[in-house]
This record gives C-alpha cells, structure tokens and sequence, in this order.
C-alpha cells in the first residue's frame, strides 16, 4: 500500500507505474512468506487458503492498475 501510495504522490505516470510493479513484487513476497508460515505451523490450512487467496487477489488488482496506466501511458484511455 505505501508503495502505490508513494508511486501516486510523485504525481508522474511512468513513476506509478514503476511504484505499481513494486507493489505488485512485494505481494509476491508476502505469498512466498505465507507458505513459510504455513510449513512452520503458524497458520493452520484455513487461514493460509483464505490469506493467500486473498494475496492472489490483490495482486490481480495490481496488475489492472498497471495495465490502466500503461494504457493512459499510450494514450489510449
């Protein structure tokens, strides 16, 4: 979140966009860790499904955000 929030604030597409890609990194790096977290027992299955689908759906989210902006980027809104 203070990824976009950042990218946003710079108030430059191409610097959103790059922000937006970080952002969208950075939940892949909490998916990765929501296994770790699994494995060691943190989570039970449950929770790891629902907290990982949810991951999965942010990013997805993400993803539309950079696509919007590269399509504005292009000029073809």
């Amino acid at each position: 979140m203070s990824n976009i929030a950042e990218g946003f604030e710079r108030g430059n597409p191409g610097d959103y966009q790059r922000f937006l890609a970080i952002a969208k990194a950075s939940c892949g790096e909490v998916r990765s860790q929501l296994y770790v977290a699994f494995d060691i027992g943190y989570l039970s299955q449950s929770e790891w499904q629902e907290i990982l689908a949810q991951a999965h759906e942010i990013s997805k989210i993400i993803g539309g955000l950079i696509a919007s902006v590269s399509r504005k980027r292009q000029g073809n809104t």
